[in-house]
């Protein structure tokens, strides 16, 4: 915008100093063309009494020589008998004898073009009905005198004039650009999470109202947002009642696998709420988890129940540190959500592998099973949209997990014979506006060129 700015202040003022730097160019011209004339026409003009007195050589010649022109050696008066004072000063920049017949004829001063400049031709009416020709050469130079200096001065004001204005343009759209670039900044830290920023309006009215607009917006997503919070604390809190029921019925159950594994499951469940109500009672930031520990942690809990039913379970890639800028609970919960789909919507015995990629910059975690897959997958996600009577919000936890971190999660089709799940996070942190981008440029990308992986695949850039 500000270059804009700055090119339209360009274009807008150098045509209102063209439109009067060109005529006033011509106009100054013609000024010192009329000025030389009109001092050539005096000093012609000052010969007639002379003429009209005495046509004796010696006086005109004096009379000629106290003029400027004369003194310059450009002025000569042409006698009706043919002869010229004075004698000497006759050269190829005289007028022809048809321009002084002209002159004679006409009465008046005349103009005409000679060699080297231009030649004023003054008639002078004696006795007898005789005319003599008092004729005034006037160099090029002497009709262009101080155009150019004039030119010069007026190019230099209409340059400074210009250069101003688009000086005072590019300042107004810097104060218009940081104005802009501040709200932007805002708006993209507000929407990483900095819940606490605001910003002080300036620059235009329109700017002014568009930072307090968005300081009202911020406060009210804050007050939304504690709000939310404390309904899902005491949502969280009324759970500890029927919690503890359940841990005494499973207290009373005894010994045995079930038995153990019902009550591991009501301590889990304790710990979840428990993790519920300290996050929302004290809001931190993001965090970081490794991802081979976590993978290494969901994948042996749900391989006891693969077990049980008979269903094949591995996990490849897990064995070094994978670390990603997200909570370790987010990304245990996304992992259950995925895993946990492929239990409830394929039969038992059905196989599953999850794969961990890391690569420049991303980290990916890919589920395959070997289920009838998913027939459609953009419906699968969307959020509360499921094929299989659930709630539908399995995919949208293990989404909403890989963009937070700018990555984005895919469905394909698995060599195992059913779908396969890919979540893939950035590593590396991007400011919201290039996350945004880079999204977008991802998601065209994956549609015109799928790449093959180990599992079904499809393996972004970087990736190994």
């Amino acid at each position: 915008m500000r270059k804009t700015l700055v090119l339209v202040s360009l274009a807008v003022t150098s045509m209102v100093a063209l439109a009067f730097l060109i005529p006033l160019a011509l106009t100054v011209r013609e000024i010192a063309r009329d000025r030389a004339l009109t001092t050539a026409e005096r000093q012609a003009s000052a010969l007639g009494p002379v003429l009209v007195v005495t046509e004796d050589p010696a006086a005109l010649e004096r009379a000629v020589a106290s003029t400027q022109a004369g003194a310059a050696g450009r002025m000569t008066v042409h006698m009706p008998d043919g002869g010229l004072v004075p004698k000497n000063t006759h050269g190829d920049f005289s007028a022809a004898p048809e321009q002084l017949t002209e002159a004679g004829r006409r009465g008046r001063s005349y103009t005409a073009r000679v060699n080297g400049g231009y030649a004023l031709l003054q008639p002078v009416s004696l006795d007898a009905g005789r005319t003599a020709v008092v004729e005034v050469f006037l160099p090029d130079d002497d009709l262009s005198r101080g155009v150019w200096k004039a030119w010069l001065v007026m190019t230099t004001v209409a340059a400074a004039l210009v250069a101003g204005s688009v000086a005072v343009a590019d300042r107004l759209g810097a104060r218009m650009i940081r104005s802009t670039r501040r709200l932007a900044e805002a708006a993209g830290e507000f929407g990483d999470g900095e819940l606490s920023v605001r910003i002080e309006p300036d620059g235009p009215p329109e700017l002014i109202e568009a930072g307090l607009a968005f300081n009202a917006m911020a406060d009210h997503v804050v007050q939304l947002l504690s709000a939310e919070r404390e309904m899902a604390a005491d949502l969280s809190h009324r759970l500890r009642t029927p919690l503890a029921a359940l841990r005494l019925n499973a207290e009373a159950l005894g010994d045995g696998p079930v038995a153990d594994q019902t009550r591991e499951a009501v301590d889990r469940i304790e710990r979840e709420v428990d993790q519920i109500i300290r996050t929302v009672r004290r809001p931190t930031g993001r965090g970081s988890c490794d991802a081979s520990k976590v993978l290494r942690d969901r994948v042996a809990f749900w391989s006891v129940l693969a077990e049980d039913e008979g269903r094949s379970c591995e996990l490849i890639g897990a064995e070094g540190p994978a670390p990603l800028p997200i909570p370790g609970t987010e990304l245990a919960a996304a992992v259950d959500a995925l895993l946990g789909n492929i239990f409830r919507h394929t039969a038992e015995g059905t196989g599953f592998v999850v794969t961990l990629h890391q690569g420049q910059g991303v980290t990916g975690i890919l589920v395959a099973d070997g289920g009838p897959g998913i027939s459609d997958p953009d419906a699968a996600l969307k959020r509360g949209s499921s094929g299989g009577g659930s709630t539908g919000l399995g995919l949208d936890i293990a989404r909403r997990a890989a963009e937070s971190t700018g990555g984005y999660l895919r469905i394909h089709r698995s060599v195992l014979g059913g779908a396969q799940v890919q979540m893939w996070f950035r590593t590396k942190w991007l400011p919201p506006a290039r996350r945004s981008r880079r999204l977008v440029g991802r998601r065209r990308h994956s549609r015109t060129q799928p790449r093959r992986s180990r599992a079904s695949g499809s393996v972004p850039p970087g990736a190994s």
